[in-house]
Order: structure tokens, then C-alpha cells, then sequence
């Protein structure tokens, strides 16, 4: 007697669009134009030149920030609803943190030596001082950022005292990860797309009225920062929930954009967070057609670009680069950060999702 062959069920099309082809999008190119543009906006800060492009209150790194959110929460919450939460916290951990845990290494031993040696003349005293290297380590492990500058450096620059400005970014995206698993372990949450709705809609109430809670959290930054954030990955999520009946659409996808556009512009205070879906869904739009170089496709190099941006422009100001100028002074650090961020693909963070995807 012949064992019958079983086939997956095939996901039924969705009733407007198409699915986006996890093979035939350009998600990597757009997460690394992302990242670049955070390295603009630091730029400003960290040659002196005050907060740079921006708009609605909000800098080109924070709507870039927004769009790394977005992104986060469609491919997320996909992640989390076809896998069990053991399988999910081992590939969401491998994808966080090695790589984060070598740039603080990276950080503590190669950067902020030579800013030592550079304003004291020799490395005398320095493991001995306030904030020392291996503490610097330890304290930010976690993922929230409280150690900012190591051994006293970065000194006599613009921007002095913290190597990473974009770090604390992290700690919130992994919250996010952590909410996204919770709620999946409820059942109506995988049957129904609204239940991650009504959860978008109360992120977006919270931080439109998150003036009236902070004095009752004793104006709490973690809590200001993740209210400010949670909307624009639960956006993303939005977008994966619905994705079984609204696909992207050639239509769709720049009318998206003209509502957050909309929502930006004329709603007071929380426009973005509304807006969260449509950008989403824009980005996504997008990277249906946006061409994409091979090698970006096949080596995604973003992450590894985000985290090591801001100490390599904060090493090129050590040396006095941030008197070349906005202009230059980008130029430069995004050569110099290209490096940091393909050792960082190749030598740790590739691996080690190789090893985490072969482990389960």
C-alpha cells in the first residue's frame, strides 16, 4: 500500500493585489537607503551644524527610523504567525544580538582607544576610568542603551560623549518582537486580522494623548520613546494581517502614499503614527519595482550600516573631519562605514543566522 502524498495547502490569492514575492522585492536596497539617511541626519549633529532636514517636528532620521519600523513589523509578525515562539525568539535573538554585542566590542577596543590616545597622548589610566571599556560593555547588553561614552571619549568634538547615537533604537525594536510574540499567543489574534487593528488604533490613541500620562509616569523617556514607536511597527503588522485580503496593488501603492502624506502633514501630533499602515504599505509598494543591485539582494548589509554609522562619523570627528562640512563629511563616513558593515554581514551576522535557521 502506496503512503499518500501530502502537499501543503497552497494560501488562497488575495482578493485585491499580490502577494510580495519574499524573493523579488527590493527590501534590502530601501533598509540600507534607510540607514543612510540616518547617517545624514547625524551628520548634522555631529559636525555641529544643528538637527538638519526634517519635517512635522520630526528629522530625516526619525521618519527613516519609522520606515525601518514599518518594515520590521510586516516581515515580523509574518515571522511570528508561521513559526512557534521557541524558533522565532532563537531567529529574532541570533538577527539582534551578536551583532550588536561585537560593535560594542568594537567600540570599546578600537574605536575609543584611539580617541584615548588622541586626547591623552597614551592609553595610561585608560580601563581605570569613570566609564570604562568593559563596563561600557556590560552596562548596554541589554539592549537599552545607559552607557553612552567610553573612558571619556569622544572629547573636543561637536557631538561629545556617545559613540552610538542610533543604538537605543534597538531596545524598542526587540520589545516590539517580544509584543508581537505575546499577542500571537492568543487564538483569536491568528484568526482575525482585527484584533492587531484595534491594537494599532490604541498604540496611535496612546501617543496622541501621551502628554496626559507622562506626569503619571514621572515623565518616563522609555515609555515616551516606545508610545512614539510601537504605532509604526504595529502599522507594519497591520499591513501582514490584511496581506490575505489586500495584496500590493499598482493603485494602491501610491495612494498609500498620498494618505501619509495627508496624515503627516495636516494631522497635529501623532499624524506620523496614523500614517503608519500607508507608509508601510508604500515602502513595500515600492520595492516591487524599485531595481535592485544583485549583491545588495543577495548581502543584506543594513543592519550592520545602522549600527556602525554613528561611531565611524564620531572616529572621522576625532580627527577633525567635521570641519569638511555636511556634504564631505557624509561622503566620507558612508565609505568608511561600508566596511564595518560588510564585515559585520559576512563575519557575524550571516553565520550565525545560518547556524540559528539550521538549529531550527
Amino acid at each position: 500500500m502506496s503512503a499518500a502524498v501530502l502537499t501543503p495547502k497552497a494560501k488562497p490569492a488575495p482578493a485585491v493585489g499580490s502577494r510580495l514575492d519574499p524573493r523579488k522585492n527590493s527590501l534590502n536596497l530601501i533598509r540600507l537607503v534607510l540607514a543612510f539617511m540616518v547617517l545624514l541626519a547625524h551628520s548634522w549633529h555631529i559636525v555641529g551644524a544643528g538637527n538638519g532636514w526634517g519635517f512635522r517636528g520630526e528629522n530625516l532620521g526619525g521618519w527613516a527610523v519609522a520606515g525601518f519600523f514599518g518594515i520590521s513589523g510586516y516581515l515580523i509578525t509574518a515571522s511570528r504567525f508561521g513559526s512557534g515562539i521557541g524558533r522565532y525568539l532563537v531567529h529574532r535573538v541570533a538577527r539582534i544580538f551578536p551583532a550588536f554585542i561585537v560593535c560594542l566590542i568594537v567600540m570599546a577596543f578600537g574605536f575609543a582607544p584611539i580617541a584615548y590616545v588622541i586626547q591623552h597622548g597614551s592609553l595610561h589610566g585608560f580601563m581605570q576610568t569613570p566609564t570604562t571599556p568593559l563596563n561600557s560593555i556590560f552596562a548596554n547588553l541589554s539592549l537599552r542603551i545607559v552607557s553612552y561614552d567610553i573612558a571619556g571619549t569622544p572629547a573636543g568634538v561637536p557631538y561629545p560623549g556617545a559613540w552610538n547615537g542610533s543604538l537605543w533604537t534597538l531596545y524598542f525594536e526587540f520589545m516590539c518582537y517580544l509584543l508581537v510574540a505575546v499577542m500571537a499567543f492568543i487564538p483569536l489574534v491568528r484568526k482575525s486580522p482585527w484584533p492587531v487593528v484595534a491594537a494599532f488604533i490604541a498604540s496611535v490613541a496612546l501617543w496622541a494623548n501621551v502628554g496626559v500620562l507622562k506626569p503619571y509616569l514621572q515623565s518616563n523617556l522609555d515609555f515616551e520613546l516606545a508610545a512614539r514607536l510601537i504605532p509604526y511597527f504595529l502599522g507594519g503588522a497591520v499591513v501582514q494581517v490584511l496581506s490575505n485580503k489586500i495584496g500590493i496593488h499598482k493603485v494602491a501603492g501610491p495612494v498609500s502614499i498620498v494618505l501619509a502624506a495627508l496624515s503627516i502633514f495636516f494631522v497635529d501630533g501623532f499624524g506620523g503614527q496614523l500614517a503608519a499602515p500607508f507608509i508601510a504599505y508604500g515602502l513595500l509598494w515600492i520595492s516591487t519595482w524599485l531595481p535592485q543591485p544583485a549583491i545588495v539582494g543577495r548581502h543584506d548589509i543594513s543592519y550592520g550600516a545602522y549600527i556602525y554609522a554613528f561611531p565611524v562619523q564620531q572616529l572621522l570627528a576625532v580627527f577633525g573631519a567635521y570641519h569638511w562640512g555636511v556634504a564631505w563629511f557624509t561622503v566620507a563616513a558612508t565609505l568608511c562605514t561600508i566596511p564595518f558593515a560588510a564585515a559585520s554581514w559576512f563575519f557575524v551576522e550571516r553565520p550565525v543566522m545560518r547556524r540559528a535557521k539550521n538549529a531550527g
